[in-house]
């Protein structure tokens, strides 16, 4: 890990999702980006925070709609509460946002650790659950010669 990284990836966050673990290591890198935007002062490292801190707020958004369409799509069981977590966390970035935007009094060196800590806990658990559930279903469909159909492909 660089010394500017704050976080780096490991194929220990892979959920088996292809295209989720493509997009977790975006936000691994979006987590460093802002931290590394915090790590000088003044007005050109505040723009160069709030310009990071909107694309990670975008990024997250279109990522949280892929993971929601992919547990959509295999009826996860555990959809409403998975989805609520991400609806908290987005509540909590915009907040934040607003709270550098109102100028008061705000940290965004503790906002990016806390976006690490949360994105790798969410990972850990939360998408990992995810990703032994859709393992689960590949399982049961290769087992009943029906891989082809399975609701999503190992490189999906």
């Amino acid at each position: 890990m660089d010394d500017h990284e704050i976080v780096k990836w490991s194929p220990t966050y892979s959920i088996g999702i292809r295209i989720v673990d493509e997009q977790h290591q975006g936000l691994i890198r979006l987590t460093n980006e802002l931290f590394i935007s915090c790590l000088k002062g003044g007005e050109v490292a505040n723009a160069r925070f709030l310009k990071t801190i909107r694309e990670t707020v975008q990024y997250v958004q279109f990522h949280f709609a892929t993971e929601e369409a992919i547990q959509k799509r295999v009826h996860y069981p555990d959809y409403a509460a998975h989805k609520k977590e991400h609806e908290s966390f987005v509540k909590e970035v915009l907040l934040s946002v607003a709270e550098f935007n109102s100028g008061k009094k705000f940290l965004p060196n503790k906002f990016a650790k806390y976006l690490r800590d949360w994105v790798l806990t969410h990972i850990a658990v939360s998408d990992k659950k995810l990703g032994d559930y859709i393992q689960t279903l590949r399982e049961k469909a290769s087992r009943s010669g029906q891989g082809a159909k399975a609701p999503v492909r190992a490189g999906n």
